[in-house]
C-alpha cells in the first residue's frame, strides 16, 4: 500500500527543508511512500527546495487557488491507497508520524483521520492553550462527529473520491469532507501518538484573517451556527480569564498578558467578522483571505509611499 504525502505550497521555504528532511526520514514500516507538492506560484526557494528530494511536483495558478482546490489537484496526481495532508509550516515529532496517522485506515476503523498538533518555542500562548483543547494527548478512534484538520491528516483514496474536496470553500474544506462521510456511515479517527509541531509565525491581521476566513467557511458548512456581538463578548472575556489563569499558574502572566489579549480579540473578532460576512467571495476577498502576508507587504508598501508623500511636501 502506498501513502501519498500532499504539501500545499507558497513561498514555504523556512520551513520546507526541515519538513521534507523529517517526511523522508519516516520508518514507513506499514506503507511504501509518495510525495507530492502542489505550489501556487512561489518567488522564493521553495521549489528549489523540493528539487532536492524525490518529490513529486505539480502546479496551480494562483488566481485558482483555493485549499479545496489545490489539494484535489495533488489527490489526482498521486497514487497512493492513503492521501496525508500535512502543511508547509508543520514538523513530524518523530520517525513514526506516518504509519501512526494511517494506522486506523489501514485497520479499517476509520475513513478519515487526523494528528496532534503541539506548539514550538515561537508558539502564541492562547493558541498553545488551543492545541491542548482540541487536540488532546489520547486518542478518539473513532470520535465523534466530524471535526478534523488538514494541517496534519490522512484519508483512504476511496473516501476522497467519494465526494472531493470542496473548491469553493475558503477553509474548512477537511470538515466539510468529513460531515459528507459521516452522514453517509463513515468513521473520524483522532490518533494523539501522529503529532506534528504547527508553527504559526502571524502577525495580529493574519490570525484574524485566518479566523475570518475559517468562520466564513462554517457559514457553508454549519448555516445554522451563529455568532452574535454577545458570544464575541462572551468568548472573549471568558478565553481571557482562562488564558490568564494558565499563564498565573506557570509564573509568565505579566510577560504573556499582552500576547494573550491580542490572540483572542483577534481571534473572535475575525470569527464574528467571518460569520456575518454574505457577499459573494470577490476576488479581493479571496487574495485577502488566502494570501494574506501578500496583502499585508502591499499595505505596507502604500504607507511608505504615503508617508514619503507627505515628507517631500
Amino acid at each position: 500500500m502506498i501513502a501519498s504525502v500532499i504539501i500545499r505550497t507558497f513561498n514555504e521555504q523556512k520551513y520546507l527543508d526541515q519538513l521534507l528532511g523529517l517526511v523522508f526520514s519516516q520508518k514507513c514500516e506499514t506503507v511504501e511512500l509518495e510525495v507530492v507538492i502542489v505550489d501556487s506560484g512561489s518567488t522564493d526557494s521553495t521549489l528549489d527546495i523540493a528539487a532536492k528530494y524525490p518529490c513529486k511536483i505539480t502546479h496551480i495558478d494562483k488566481a485558482d487557488f483555493t485549499f479545496g482546490r489545490s489539494l484535489n489537484v495533488g489527490c489526482e496526481f498521486s497514487k497512493g491507497d492513503f492521501l496525508i495532508f500535512v502543511s508547509g509550516h508543520c514538523l513530524p515529532v518523530d520517525q513514526n508520524w506516518i504509519d501512526e496517522l494511517v494506522k486506523p485506515l489501514i485497520e479499517g476503523v476509520a475513513d478519515y483521520s487526523y494528528g496532534r498538533q503541539e506548539g514550538r518555542d515561537t508558539t502564541k500562548f492562547s493558541e498553545y492553550q488551543h492545541f491542548e483543547k482540541c487536540f488532546p494527548a489520547y486518542d478518539k478512534v473513532p470520535q465523534e462527529g466530524f471535526f478534523c484538520n488538514n494541517a496534519n491528516a490522512a484519508v483512504t483514496r476511496k473516501s476522497w473520491q467519494k465526494y472531493k474536496f470542496n473548491e469553493e470553500l475558503t477553509g474548512l474544506e477537511d470538515m466539510y469532507l468529513a460531515k459528507q462521510l459521516v452522514s453517509t456511515g463513515g468513521k473520524v479517527a483522532y490518533a494523539s501518538k501522529a503529532s506534528v509541531h504547527h508553527i504559526h509565525d502571524e502577525s495580529w491581521l493574519q490570525v484574524r484573517t485566518r479566523y475570518e476566513r475559517e468562520a466564513y467557511a462554517l457559514q457553508r458548512i454549519m448555516p445554522e451556527v451563529h455568532f452574535t456581538a454577545r458570544d464575541f463578548c462572551r468568548f472573549f472575556v471568558s478565553s481571557l480569564f482562562s488564558d490568564s489563569a494558565a499563564a498565573i499558574r506557570q509564573k509568565v502572566f505579566v510577560k504573556k498578558f499582552p500576547q494573550i489579549f491580542m490572540f483572542r480579540l483577534m481571534h473572535y473578532w475575525g470569527t464574528y467578522i467571518g460569520n456575518h460576512e454574505v457577499r459573494k467571495l470577490s476576488s479581493k476577498m479571496k487574495y485577502h483571505y488566502f494570501y494574506p502576508k501578500d496583502v499585508e507587504k502591499k499595505l505596507y508598501e502604500q504607507e511608505n509611499s504615503r508617508i514619503a508623500s507627505n515628507e517631500s511636501k
